[in-house]
């Protein structure tokens, strides 16, 4: 069961970038699909073109232009059993879309206002559906994860809550520039779990943050500087946790066009058993505005980068609004640099949490419901002890009743 894939006509006069100048031209397609064993599809997408306030997917297989005031694509991943993941991931979207759009001007926009105004569009997502599950008791426990990527002139910012992923093709190498906010994670990062334990773990359905299971998220943005050529892939880890990386890599590199692609890579993971809904983005850069590869050697390889956002004094940093409650919205490390490469004194990270390191993929494992641990208000170090103990307390149990 896919969704949706009948492309949505781009708007008349809508080939030129609107900018006037040099240009980023992108191809794209998005596919969505229930998968092997799940009844409902509770994953949503968002494809939008900020300058001319539109989303849907563009015409399979066109290249289109990307104005000054950048696009957004976005992935999210509901939870909470019944419809209220697919509302939780249907509010999403609709709020990162509605407050970006909210948020343009005339003038072309600069790479902090996007970063800002990305990261303040998945607090207000956040938060309203949070307000939303604790209106309405058959909602209590949704939640949606979001990985969203922005685009203006050459550089693509990532805001991300949760473990969906974000990952760039660069010639023959794939890069994951997000990093899963998931207990799996942490165990690994803190030495605790090699990623070959990881594929068996118990526990992997567990995440440390999503929207709306607090009214507070801490969002992780980071950001890449784009080359002619390069491949985004945005994916809910039904990819992720069925097919492996280098199969990921391939299929990028050698399925032809974004439609193609999308399809190649949901029947791969539905090959592997489709445990979970499976939603896939697939962008492919070019046009002038971006330097060729084998012309810009870069200073520092594709990796994880934290961006670094500077002073806030901002007209579009005013406090969040009270959520329309009630309203629509239902189913329908590397160094934090700016991208020049320059630190910033005295910047604040955005949801920046200390001792996140670089992580690798690793593969296959089950997919049951999600559990989310609000890690807001509670250290990593307590998180990771507390659930190891569990897990020592549970064995020694079954040890002395065996015995």
């Amino acid at each position: 069961m896919t969704q949706p894939e009948t492309p949505v006509p781009a708007p008349a006069g809508s080939e030129p970038d609107a900018s006037g100048g040099p240009d980023v031209r992108v191809k794209l397609f998005a596919r969505t699909d229930v998968g092997q064993v799940r009844e409902h599809n509770e994953d949503n997408f968002l494809v939008a073109d900020l300058t001319r306030r539109s989303r849907g997917l563009l015409e399979a297989n066109r290249a289109t232009g990307i104005g000054n005031q950048g696009a957004v694509f976005a992935v999210c991943d509901g939870m909470g059993g019944a419809a209220a993941g697919e509302i939780a991931s249907q509010l999403a979207v609709d709020i990162i879309y509605e407050r970006l759009v909210d948020a343009l001007g005339e003038r072309p926009l600069k790479r902090d206002d996007l970063a800002r105004r990305l990261v303040r569009a998945v607090e207000a997502a956040g938060l309203r559906i949070f307000h939303e599950a604790k209106a309405d008791r058959s909602r209590r426990g949704m939640g949606t994860t979001v990985t969203a990527a922005a685009l203006v002139d050459d550089v693509l910012f990532f805001a991300q809550v949760g473990d969906s992923r974000g990952y760039i093709l660069r010639g023959d190498t794939l890069v994951q520039l997000t990093r899963d906010q998931s207990l799996v994670n942490q165990l690994i990062e803190a030495g605790q779990l090699t990623e070959e334990e990881a594929e068996t773990f118990e526990h992997n359905n567990i995440i440390l943050q999503a929207l709306g299971t607090s009214d507070t998220v801490q969002v992780d943005l980071t950001f890449a500087e784009l080359r002619r050529g390069d491949i985004l892939l945005l994916c809910s880890d039904g990819l992720s946790g069925m097919v492996r990386y280098e199969e990921i890599r391939e299929l990028l590199k050698s399925s032809g066009e974004p439609l193609d692609i999308c399809k190649a890579l949901t029947e791969r993971a539905n090959l592997a058993g489709g445990h979970d809904n499976i939603t896939v983005i697939v962008v492919q850069f070019d046009g002038q505005a971006l330097k060729p590869l084998e012309t810009a050697p870069e200073a520092e390889p594709l990796k994880y980068r934290k961006y670094i956002l500077g002073d806030e004094t901002m007209g579009d940093t005013a406090p969040l609004p009270a959520p329309n409650v009630g309203g629509a919205g239902g189913p329908g490390a590397g160094d934090a640099k700016a991208p020049d490469g320059s630190m910033r004194p005295g910047a604040m990270t955005a949801g920046a949490s200390s001792g996140w390191h670089e992580q690798g993929p690793h593969g296959p494992h089950e997919h049951d419901d999600r559990i989310d641990i609000p890690g807001t208000h509670v250290p990593i170090w307590m998180v990771i002890g507390i659930v190891v103990g569990v897990i020592v307390l549970l064995a020694g149990t079954a040890f002395l009743l065996l015995r």
